[in-house]
């Protein structure tokens, strides 16, 4: 009796033990950190990577510069200007780094957990939406850069030194991603898929998902204009699936009046003030009577006031005006593609491919334009006093141009691409014909990839060696 009774006392201190541990092994457990989440937990982050970070900060502050919507008139961004440090790798190093472990990485788990054999692999609505968020930040990052690691990259310390692919492999990789997506929301249409509340562009709206990858087919099919003879025909098939609204647009128009929840051009204005109105896109406006000067510009002594693109005097909004979007609008929307653009890819394409309806399409990306930044003005009389007389003479110039114009600051990003694709409109800073420095034809590749895959790292000339699409 007296040996039972030992036992149980050590029972139950073995038992009490085990619980302790148990316990123990609990408490340690990071629950702010989880080792798993639901895909569409991350959902969000990626949009407002994709909006915030990938199309509204640092590269779109520099293209608006290199393509002369803005002149650097401070800091960095007059430097940029003057086309000097802008060769440097650690130039544009937290832009490559926030696009591969922001954007791109964060896309990449959701398209894991969501594809067959994945922990949500019935989440199909889910997969093609972030296939289409990863086939975007693919595309910007390799129309900046040119040839980028691309399959063999997103593998974290498994492959910490990835091959770079050539800048053809990674489109058609990022055509067959938006291809991929539409099958995946079509069938997303009739699925059990639950609405993504998560989804901060379009609600979870497939169909309209559909719609800005068809749209962004067309844009990346056109791009190659200079590469595929066939380019127009396909952007136009595309097309015809695309946005049939502004309130089809991919925007993203989420943002707060709140100093971590506005709008990034807003932020680098109240921050920085570096730059200011660019007289190149002025004189073109002004050239056209084009009323849109008031809707765009701030005052100076009641005159706007342009900065000449590569000469301006450095000045934080002393000397000239500035973008009264980025100066007014706190909470102004971020399109990731719009309407408008959509009209002027297939106004551009229709008029590579002899088909004279363009005119029509072109009238209708202005008249887009126009109503997105609320001008009174009538576009269609813009259209017929200061537009449609040029195209008998300069008719793909005059589309280029007007899509210069409408992609004013926010869809820079865009402005750069088509300079470097067609040349149109003429740049006139100076400094891109120095000897020493010249245009900005791709972005230099990062520290992080010189200091740790160097061996991949092509060698190139920011200022001399174009991307392939645009030679």
């Amino acid at each position: 009796m007296k040996n039972l009774k030992y036992l149980f006392l050590l029972v139950g201190a073995l038992s009490f033990a085990s619980c302790s541990e148990d316990i123990m092994d609990d408490i340690n457990k990071d629950k702010n950190n989880a080792a798993q989440i639901q895909a569409k937990l991350t959902l969000p982050h990626v949009i407002v990577e994709s909006a915030a970070g990938t199309t509204a900060t640092d590269m779109a502050w520099y293209s608006s510069v290199y393509i002369e919507h803005n002149a650097g008139t401070h800091g960095q961004f007059y430097t940029a200007d003057k086309r000097t440090n802008t060769n440097e790798s650690s130039l544009f190093n937290n832009s490559w780094n926030s696009l591969y472990q922001s954007a791109l990485m964060p896309a990449n788990d959701i398209i894991k957990k969501c594809s067959p054999g994945g922990t949500e692999a019935d989440n199909t609505r889910l997969l093609g939406i972030a296939q289409i968020l990863i086939a975007y930040n693919w595309a910007v990052t390799t129309d900046m850069w040119g040839d980028i690691p691309f399959s063999e990259a997103l593998q974290g310390s498994l492959n910490r030194q990835p091959k770079y692919d050539t800048q053809e492999t990674v489109y058609t990789g990022i055509q067959k991603l938006l291809d991929d997506a539409i099958v995946n929301l079509t069938a997303s249409l009739t699925s059990a898929n639950t609405i993504l509340t998560y989804d901060y562009i379009y609600g979870g709206d497939a169909a309209k998902w559909i719609k800005a990858a068809n749209s962004l087919k067309a844009r990346y099919y056109l791009r190659l204009s200079n590469k595929d003879a066939s380019a127009a025909q396909k952007a136009l098939a595309a097309a015809a699936k695309g946005f049939t609204s502004a309130a089809d647009a991919f925007v993203f128009a989420k943002y707060e009046a709140t100093a971590i929840g506005e709008n990034p051009w807003y932020q680098f204005f109240v921050d920085r003030t570096a730059t200011s109105v660019g007289k190149t896109l002025y004189d073109l406006m002004v050239a056209r009577n084009d009323p849109r000067v008031n809707y765009y510009f701030t005052l100076k002594s009641g005159v706007i006031v342009p900065a000449p693109n590569g000469t301006a005097t450095e000045s934080q909004n002393a000397t000239y005006s500035v973008s009264k979007i980025a100066s007014e609008l706190r909470t102004n929307p971020t399109p990731l593609m719009s309407y408008h653009e959509l009209l002027f890819v297939i106004a551009e394409a229709k008029f590579r491919a002899s088909d004279a309806t363009y005119t029509t399409d072109l009238k209708n990306a202005i008249t887009a334009s126009f109503a997105w930044h609320k001008v009174t003005e009538s576009a269609a009389t813009y259209y017929t006093a200061n537009v449609e007389p040029k195209l008998a003479t300069a008719a793909l110039e005059e589309i280029l141009t007007q899509k210069y114009i409408a992609g004013y600051e926010i869809e820079s990003i865009e402005a750069y691409n088509d300079y470097r694709r067609t040349g149109f409109p003429t740049m006139k800073n100076p400094n891109n014909n120095l000897a020493a420095y010249g245009f900005v034809n791709r972005f230099p590749y990062p520290t992080t990839e010189e200091s740790y895959n160097s061996a991949n790292v092509p060698s190139i000339n920011s200022f001399k060696d174009k991307v392939w699409w645009a030679k």
